[in-house]
């Protein structure tokens, strides 16, 4: 190599033949998959800890609400880092701080040091996903390629969301079998074999300028300001909204004194961290996390809502519920690939409203008398959901999203996923208050009709997609917002 950081010739021609060889690609898959499921895992073990620590099964909660907390904070953080630092140096230091996350997850002694390794986890495997996005759109824009790599774009969506319903199982037998440290200790041998796969085959970026990576020029650069004003108005915010339907005053008081200064200051800044001006302007890119957000709200009340009425009101063990999860998460894996393969967007997305309004009206005529298998019916009609939500939603950020912003713009999609999933969880909370009961489950039902309707409306009425562009934008049709304007039939 001509330098320490800069790839030779004959590299740069291999990659320029093979951009998305196995060997790029399967790091990214195996750290894109580390956040969900470790979203998921925990569920089996939150009763074996709190008796093994002696706290009580709701103290445990903690460990589930500290991982979504550091995700959503920590996504578009990541992104932006990814974008200004190097995005295979922040895909490395994710790995490491799971890794750090496992061990000490697996040695704690108390709920405190099993929170703190939570949140090491949720800003360690945060970092995968953006970084992912980062890392294909600059090796597309080096192929010259005008369509999004529809097949690794599948492949990430498998990795970033179908992996999670297999969470539970695996939980399950873990715990099981091993006890509830190995819902943290499987974190180590995973993330080794990511570190190693990722140091040997991920392209190195590009060396950083001298006089751009003092702290003082990479603070302005991230715009760090902008950074601590989210993280703290977002923390805020998630806060508030898992302690519904108690209102915490104090919360809102602090997301309110937060959010305000923390937007005077983006917009005022030429380069900020939360661009509500290109946001405000993209409505294409808008759309997209609200559209995500909707629709996770269904998927994660249908993994947990769903779950924990089968277990409390149907009367099912925990694994037998995991497992009838399983054939949800089969589906969307199955689907995603050859899907995202053909650079598909309004149909999935339409499809993905219309089996949300069918799989809410399928959760309105269970009952706890209705048989196993119009239980797993409705999970497969979830797992159709899920998988054309994320290959629809995520080529059309791949689309919509400026090319210098593509890892910021994963990370806040990622976001608004999180919000969805956090809402899915207040709603649950709220329905079932007295108890998981059937009229519980019906009134989730009513408000995943609602939301789907929403996610049907903006998908319907979404002007960009009606032209079904999946090429890059060019110089010539692209608008402000960085969103094709030549209308063109895939």
């Amino acid at each position: 190599m001509s330098s320490g950081a800069e790839p030779t010739e004959s590299a740069t021609d291999d990659a320029a033949r093979r951009p998305f060889a196995w060997t790029f690609t399967t790091p990214l898959y195996v750290g894109s998959s580390l956040n969900p499921i470790n979203s998921s895992i925990i569920a089996t073990a939150l009763v074996p800890i709190a008796t093994d620590l002696h706290v009580s099964v709701g103290a445990t909660a903690v460990l589930v609400s500290s991982l979504y907390l550091a995700s959503a904070v920590a996504q578009p953080t990541a992104g932006k880092l990814a974008e200004v630092l190097g995005a295979r140096r922040i895909f490395l230091c994710g790995i490491v701080l799971v890794l750090l996350g496992g061990a000490v997850g697996g040695l704690g002694r108390n709920l405190a040091v099993l929170t703190v390794a939570r949140v090491l986890i949720g800003l360690g495997t945060s970092a995968a996903f953006p970084c992912a996005m980062v890392l294909i759109r600059r090796r597309a824009e080096q192929a010259d390629m005008d369509s999004p790599p529809g097949g690794v774009l599948g492949g990430v969506a498998i990795a970033g969301m179908a992996t999670a319903a297999v969470g539970p199982p695996i939980g399950g037998f873990l715990v099981g079998a091993a006890g509830w440290r190995w819902a943290f200790l499987i974190n180590i041998p995973v993330t080794l074999i990511a570190l190693a796969m990722a140091i040997r085959w991920l392209p190195k970026d590009p060396p950083l300028d001298r006089a751009d990576s003092g702290f003082r020029q990479v603070a302005g650069r991230i715009d760090l300001p902008g950074i601590i004003g989210f993280a703290a108005s977002m923390t805020a915010l998630v806060i508030f909204l898992m302690g519904l339907p108690h209102v915490g005053w104090v919360a809102l008081a602090v997301f309110v004194l937060t959010t305000v200064p923390t937007v005077m200051w983006e917009l005022r800044r030429t380069t900020p961290f939360f661009d509500f001006r290109g946001l405000a302007a993209n409505g294409a890119l808008t759309r997209t996390y609200l559209r995500q957000a909707l629709t996770l709200l269904g998927v994660y009340t249908v993994m947990f809502g769903v779950t924990q009425w089968m277990e409390a009101a149907y009367g099912m063990s925990t694994l037998k519920a995991g497992l009838l999860l399983l054939p949800m998460g089969a589906v969307s894996a199955l689907l995603s690939r050859p899907l995202a393969s053909r650079n598909l967007v309004r149909g999935p997305l339409i499809a993905s409203a219309v089996t949300m309004l069918l799989g809410s009206a399928g959760i309105m005529l269970l009952t706890s008398h209705s048989p196993a298998i119009a239980i797993v019916l409705v999970s497969l009609v979830f797992g159709i959901t899920t998988a054309t939500t994320t290959v629809g939603n995520q080529t059309a950020l791949y689309l919509a999203a400026p090319a210098d912003q593509i890892g910021t713009a994963s990370g806040l999609f990622r976001t608004f996923g999180y919000l969805g999933t956090i809402t899915s969880s207040v709603i649950g909370s709220i329905v079932f208050r007295d108890g998981a009961s059937d009229h519980g489950l019906h009134s989730l039902g009513l408000v995943l009709i609602a939301a789907g309707a929403a996610v049907l409306l903006l998908t319907v009425l979404d002007r960009h997609l009606m032209g079904g562009n999946t090429s890059r934008p060019t110089d010539e049709t692209t608008n402000t917002a960085g969103i094709t304007t030549k209308e063109n039939t895939a």
